[in-house]
């Protein structure tokens, strides 16, 4: 909705790997004045549209619309996000049918390069519902040792050189630097924000932080692409749930 750039890029993004994968993606751009009832008209009629498996509203929309609501009015089976209460509630206690995408995609980039969690003292730097607190609940339920740290955390510096798995997802340019970085650390980088200067850098000062990483994602090309992998991977369930429902 509107004309934000970045979202731009995110949904053109989505519609790409949605073509390479042989899934159908329909996409509505509206503009930036459109009522919440003309969005939840839409939703409506996406929830009753039997050619749809999957819906996401792609966020931030406009400050006047109610984006809880949004939201909620989206059918949890075919909440691809994972963002509708119902589904949250289904990570928290590890019976889920969707998980966020990024969450779900940093877990995959851990599965994938071979690393244990069991045991690892995990710190996940923000507490965001759409990435932060997903985060922390699949590492607990992969039995890390976990700890969420936020803007009001005292000396997050000596928190994050506990952890063996760090996962940075605050919004805020390197904020992690590399004397913040236990020896042989597992660093994952979420953030991502454009500098003045128009350079893209990630929640971690990457070359300090590689000096004392075992494993580190770079800024972009680590987490962005499994996040729409991840959406991918949902929208697939989501078909073939409806599928055998029919």
């Amino acid at each position: 909705m509107g004309d934000d750039p970045a979202s731009r890029i995110y949904v053109n993004n989505k519609k790409k790997a949605c073509e390479y994968c042989g899934i159908r993606s329909f996409e509505y751009a509206l503009p930036g004045d459109t009522t919440q009832e003309e969005l939840m008209d839409l939703i409506e009629k996406l929830n009753g549209d039997d050619s749809v498996d999957g819906i996401l509203c792609q966020l931030p929309i406009p400050k006047h619309l109610d984006e809880k609501a949004v939201i909620n009015a989206i059918r949890p089976d075919k909440d691809v996000d994972a963002f509708h209460p119902a589904n949250v509630g289904k990570i928290m206690i590890g019976d889920y049918d969707f998980l966020p995408c990024t969450p779900a995609g940093v877990m995959e980039l851990i599965r994938e390069s071979g690393i244990d969690i069991a045991g690892k003292e995990c710190v996940v730097i923000g507490r965001s519902n759409i990435v932060g607190k997903p985060m922390a609940m699949l590492l607990l339920h992969a039995h890390g040792t976990v700890t969420i740290c936020h803007s009001k955390t005292k000396d997050l510096a000596e928190t994050v050189r506990r952890a063996d798995i760090v996962v940075a997802a605050v919004g805020v340019p390197e904020l992690i630097t590399g004397d913040m970085i236990k020896e042989g650390a597992v660093v994952i980088d979420v953030g991502m924000n454009r500098l003045p200067d128009k350079k893209l850098v990630g929640d971690v000062a990457f070359e300090s932080a590689a000096k004392k990483a075992s494993a580190i994602t770079p800024v972009p090309g680590g987490v962005g692409p499994m996040t729409i992998a991840m959406l991918m991977k949902n929208t697939v369930k989501a078909a073939l749930v409806h599928h055998e429902n029919k």
